[in-house]
Protein backbone atom coordinates (compact mmCIF):
# COMPACT_ATOMS: atom_id res chain seq x y z
CA UNK A 1 0.00 0.00 0.00
CA UNK A 2 1.43 3.43 -1.06
CA UNK A 3 2.13 5.51 2.07
CA UNK A 4 0.28 8.64 2.06
CA UNK A 5 1.69 12.29 3.12
CA UNK A 6 0.11 15.29 3.70
CA UNK A 7 -0.06 18.21 1.33
CA UNK A 8 -0.15 22.10 2.24
CA UNK A 9 -1.14 23.57 -0.96
CA UNK A 10 -0.70 28.05 -0.75
CA UNK A 11 -3.08 29.90 -2.29
CA UNK A 12 -1.20 33.13 -4.22
CA UNK A 13 -2.59 36.48 -3.28
CA UNK A 14 -5.12 37.17 -6.07
CA UNK A 15 -6.98 33.62 -7.26
CA UNK A 16 -8.41 34.54 -10.48
CA UNK A 17 -8.53 32.64 -13.87
CA UNK A 18 -4.97 32.92 -14.76
CA UNK A 19 -4.17 31.28 -11.63
CA UNK A 20 -6.34 28.47 -11.57
CA UNK A 21 -4.11 26.42 -13.76
CA UNK A 22 -1.38 26.43 -10.99
CA UNK A 23 -3.37 26.06 -8.50
CA UNK A 24 -5.58 23.35 -9.97
CA UNK A 25 -2.64 21.31 -10.89
CA UNK A 26 -1.30 21.44 -7.34
CA UNK A 27 -4.93 20.45 -6.47
CA UNK A 28 -5.11 17.50 -8.82
CA UNK A 29 -2.00 15.49 -7.19
CA UNK A 30 -2.57 16.33 -3.82
CA UNK A 31 -6.67 14.61 -3.54
CA UNK A 32 -4.89 11.71 -4.66
CA UNK A 33 -1.97 11.82 -2.26
CA UNK A 34 -3.06 11.87 1.45
CA UNK A 35 -4.59 14.89 3.59
CA UNK A 36 -4.70 18.54 1.90
CA UNK A 37 -4.40 21.75 4.07
CA UNK A 38 -4.87 25.22 1.71
CA UNK A 39 -3.12 28.05 3.08
CA UNK A 40 -5.46 30.75 2.34
CA UNK A 41 -4.28 33.17 4.57
CA UNK A 42 -2.54 35.60 1.78
CA UNK A 43 -5.44 35.88 -0.25
CA UNK A 44 -6.50 39.21 -1.38
CA UNK A 45 -8.71 38.48 -4.14
CA UNK A 46 -10.45 35.37 -5.38
CA UNK A 47 -12.49 34.57 -8.11
CA UNK A 48 -16.05 32.63 -7.85
CA UNK A 49 -14.42 29.77 -10.26
CA UNK A 50 -11.86 29.28 -7.39
CA UNK A 51 -14.10 29.01 -4.83
CA UNK A 52 -16.02 26.39 -6.31
CA UNK A 53 -12.34 24.87 -7.86
CA UNK A 54 -11.94 24.08 -3.70
CA UNK A 55 -15.44 23.06 -3.16
CA UNK A 56 -14.76 20.18 -5.75
CA UNK A 57 -11.28 19.19 -4.18
CA UNK A 58 -12.67 18.92 -1.06
CA UNK A 59 -15.29 16.91 -2.37
CA UNK A 60 -12.76 14.71 -4.09
CA UNK A 61 -10.58 14.71 -1.00
CA UNK A 62 -13.60 13.44 0.84
CA UNK A 63 -13.95 10.48 -1.23
CA UNK A 64 -10.51 9.60 -1.15
CA UNK A 65 -10.97 9.37 2.59
CA UNK A 66 -8.62 12.57 3.02
CA UNK A 67 -9.07 15.46 5.18
CA UNK A 68 -9.04 18.81 3.58
CA UNK A 69 -8.85 21.95 5.69
CA UNK A 70 -8.73 25.60 4.59
CA UNK A 71 -6.55 27.28 6.75
CA UNK A 72 -6.47 30.64 7.67
CA UNK A 73 -8.60 32.36 4.89
CA UNK A 74 -8.31 36.00 4.57
CA UNK A 75 -11.04 38.29 5.33
CA UNK A 76 -11.12 39.05 2.23
CA UNK A 77 -11.75 35.52 1.16
CA UNK A 78 -13.84 35.47 3.71
CA UNK A 79 -16.15 37.67 2.49
CA UNK A 80 -16.19 36.30 -0.77
CA UNK A 81 -17.27 33.35 0.93
CA UNK A 82 -20.22 35.04 2.39
CA UNK A 83 -21.29 37.23 -0.30
CA UNK A 84 -21.62 34.39 -3.10
CA UNK A 85 -23.42 32.15 -0.19
CA UNK A 86 -20.36 29.29 -0.20
CA UNK A 87 -20.69 29.55 3.63
CA UNK A 88 -22.35 26.24 4.11
CA UNK A 89 -19.82 24.53 1.56
CA UNK A 90 -17.26 25.54 3.36
CA UNK A 91 -18.17 25.07 7.06
CA UNK A 92 -16.60 21.60 7.20
CA UNK A 93 -13.65 22.87 5.81
CA UNK A 94 -12.32 25.91 7.78
CA UNK A 95 -9.61 25.35 9.77
CA UNK A 96 -8.12 28.66 12.41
Amino acid sequence: MAETRSTTIALPAIVDLDALDTVRDKLIDAVESGPIEVDARGVERVSTNALVMLISAGETARRNNFEFHLAGASQPMLSAIDRLGFGSSFSGMMKG
